[in-house]
């Protein structure tokens, strides 16, 4: 039989079949000879168990995409969350977690949560990643505000929500899905959310998708790759290649480059381009040293 790996934990693993019905497998010594790591989101096939019985997880199927943390497999949109408040937004997080996606093939939106706590900060943040690629949705957990569209946008897909511990990622699934998850109250003295989510697994959902509720997406990197690969994660680049003096160009500090030209007349978001090239400087000390 054919299924997919909802969860997995102490060497269990719960895959739901495709009539819905779900298995408690084992997976067999072979999958371990070869190397081979279940990951939540998996296709596998494998053998259900009888009576009391454990069944067997078999083999698994080609992956469309991975993820190293969390491990996860076959996800068709990722989520980047991101406060309009409280925490105050890491940006970088969320440019490290669009480039990750591009890289991976997997489709990202940019969701701005509570919104209703500065408008003018959702305004800023929506103006940064106008040329990213990824749909930008304002939502408010708590009121309801923009989630129906975002609903929409997520309907059918595998789909994963991160961003950094306190934006509201659990009480978004709670309001797009009537889900009751724990919520963890924010700290007003370190301005840190409490990481709710203890494991990571995925909730199938009514509309045929699947949730991915999952604990350290925030810790999300890029992997290591020459950094002059890095320009490429960057869609508003794009009309700038072939533009530049050097060939190839990091847009970094090299004269007559396209890029730096366009953030000049405003053409490409100033704070867009500066995280850029700390995360290029940042690959380029990870490169060099990877050897050492």
């Amino acid at each position: 039989m054919e299924g997919i790996i909802l969860s997995g934990i102490g060497g269990f693993y719960t895959v739901r079949e495709d009539s819905g019905a779900c298995h408690t497998l084992r997976a067999q010594a072979k999958l371990r000879r070869q190397r081979l790591t279940p990951l939540v989101g998996d296709r596998v096939v494998f053998q259900p168990g009888e009576n009391e019985q454990n069944g067997w997880l078999e083999a698994i199927l080609p992956r469309r995409n991975q993820l190293l943390r969390p491990p996860v497999s076959n996800i068709d949109l990722i989520g980047v969350v991101v406060a309009a408040g409280t925490p105050a937004p890491d940006l970088l997080l969320a440019d490290r977690m669009l480039m990750y996606a591009r890289r991976a093939g997997i489709m990202a939106v940019l969701i701005v949560n509570k919104c209703d706590q500065d408008g003018g900060a959702a305004d800023d943040i929506a103006r940064q990643y106008a040329g990213s690629g990824a749909p930008v949705f304002r939502t408010c957990a708590t009121t309801g505000e923009g989630v129906e569209p975002l609903k929409e946008a997520l309907r059918g897909k595998v789909h994963a929500l991160g961003g950094q511990s306190g934006v509201g990622k659990s009480s978004l699934l709670n309001r797009l899905y009537g889900f009751e998850r724990e919520t963890g109250s924010l700290s007003e003295k370190i301005e840190r959310g409490k990481n709710t989510t203890r494991r990571c697994e995925l909730i199938p959902l009514p509309d045929g998708g699947m949730a991915l509720d999952t604990p350290g997406f925030s810790l999300l990197d890029l992997e290591l790759c020459d950094p002059f690969e890095l320009r490429f994660l960057v869609k508003e680049f794009e009309p700038c290649e072939g533009g530049c003096r050097f060939a190839p160009c990091a847009h970094v500090s090299e004269p007559d480059c396209a890029v730096r030209a366009a953030v000049d007349r405003g053409e490409i978001p100033r704070e867009r381009w500066e995280r850029y090239c700390g995360l290029f400087e940042d690959m380029k000390i990870r490169w060099r040293d990877r050897y050492g």
